[in-house]
């Protein structure tokens, strides 16, 4: 079978998006891969993540933070995805009304309920190999955070600690423990 290429990617999410399909597909060496909705506590993740985020990023005009749907075509010519990214202003001073042709400042993946941990690490070392600055593997299971940069050993992260990225956001500061969905107590469910 041959290798598969962006024009490939654009008339297989062409047709999807015809036959009112929403797949997220990605484009790594050759091969589309299409990525199945996640489980709904990654995905309220990713929206705290991105809340919390775009409050800090857009009131400083720092850059522009993306969700899931968000596709960039990498330097190796892979089209990637990532749960949350971010790209500085000066990088991106307009978004393109297709996909962006930079590798994101920030990459966040967050392990769903089916995922496998090694391969989201993997992932995101691979962006960090081709330019992000930060990378960050939020893992739901564990309640951790791994943050991982282009040099030294990653940093893990627990409920009592606190989230920065000074490299990208001086001065913003998130508990650990704020990004997992909250549980209702009986009182706050009464109307």
């Amino acid at each position: 079978m041959p290798a598969m290429t962006l024009k490939d990617l654009n008339q297989v999410q062409t047709l999807f998006s015809e036959a009112g399909l929403d797949y997220k597909i990605e484009l790594e060496d050759g091969r589309l891969s299409i990525v199945g909705p996640s489980d709904i506590v990654s995905s309220e993740i990713s929206s705290i993540l991105i809340r919390l985020l775009g409050n800090w990023v857009y009131p400083r005009r720092l850059g522009r933070v993306f969700d899931s749907a968000g596709g960039f075509i990498m330097p190796d010519t892979n089209v990637k995805a990532p749960d949350v990214s971010f790209v500085r202003a000066a990088r991106l001073r307009q978004s393109p009304r297709y996909f962006g042709e930079l590798v994101p400042d920030l990459v966040v993946e967050i392990k769903s309920q089916s995922d496998r941990i090694k391969l989201i690490e993997t992932k995101v070392l691979k962006f960090i190999e081709l330019g992000a600055i930060v990378g960050i593997l939020i893992d739901p299971d564990e309640e951790t955070v791994t943050i991982y940069g282009s040099t030294g050993e990653p940093t893990v992260l627990g409920n009592g600690d606190i989230l920065t990225v000074a490299e990208l956001f001086p001065g913003w500061e998130l508990p650990v423990s704020e990004l997992w969905p909250p549980i209702f107590t009986e009182e706050e469910t009464q109307f």
